[in-house]
């Protein structure tokens, strides 16, 4: 198997889990985590990146709008995201440049977090966009989730409220399935009537006897 990661033998193999949208990457990384597994969640640390720093959100006011601030007591302290989101996800060059800005935070959030993990034979680390971003290249190995594109639109409509054109925008920003399964060392199948459980042990043990 391909091992994507340049990190020295002492350090904890890095795991990457990703899926498209609606695949059901989260429940999965969930999994992981009832088998003792440390998982690092790379959209949630996104959704509060923001807030925790200044000159981006300096930055993304003056690039996206100023009406994007969230403000208390007269001061920027939060971006609206579902705001941004519906601008960036029409403008391909302002999506690059915001991800450009938000990207090395990620990385940042992660490296910290990492340092202050306790000792662990693995870690997950969960992304959506983990190889579109370049995430990849920190992993060891990684692990894909795929379910049939219906299946995974219906999912993510229920899940966001979302219409149908708005995640089918979000989609086309992501790599398919196949594009991930042939860069992925280990894919699981999260279809209609799939068992995760089984699946997700099995990848368990597997890495537990790579890693030991």
């Amino acid at each position: 198997m391909e091992d994507f990661s340049t990190s020295t033998a002492d350090v904890v193999p890095i795991i990457g889990l990703t899926g498209g949208l609606g695949s059901g990457k989260t429940t999965v990384g969930q999994i992981f985590e009832s088998l003792g597994i440390p998982r690092w969640d790379a959209d949630a640390a996104g959704h509060t990146v923001y807030r925790m720093h200044a000159e981006l959100r300096n930055r993304v006011l003056e690039r996206f709008g100023q009406d994007l601030a969230v403000m208390e007591d007269d001061y920027c302290v939060d971006i609206h995201r579902a705001l941004l989101g519906e601008r960036v996800f029409q403008d391909s060059e302002g999506l690059a440049t915001l991800n450009q800005w938000v990207h090395p935070l990620i990385r940042n959030a992660f490296t910290t977090w990492m340092q202050s993990n306790s000792p662990s034979p693995y870690v997950i680390r969960e992304a959506a966009i983990l190889f579109e971003s370049g995430a990849h290249v920190d992993c060891r190995q990684v692990i894909t989730v795929s379910a049939p594109s219906s299946l995974r639109m219906e999912r993510a409509m229920k899940r966001s409220g979302w219409t149908q054109e708005k995640v089918a925008q979000r989609m086309q920003h992501q790599w398919t399935d196949a594009q991930r399964e042939d860069c992925a060392q280990h894919r699981i199948d999260n279809g209609l009537h799939a068992m995760l459980i089984p699946q997700v042990t099995a990848i368990h043990a597997t890495l537990l006897e790579q890693v030991q």
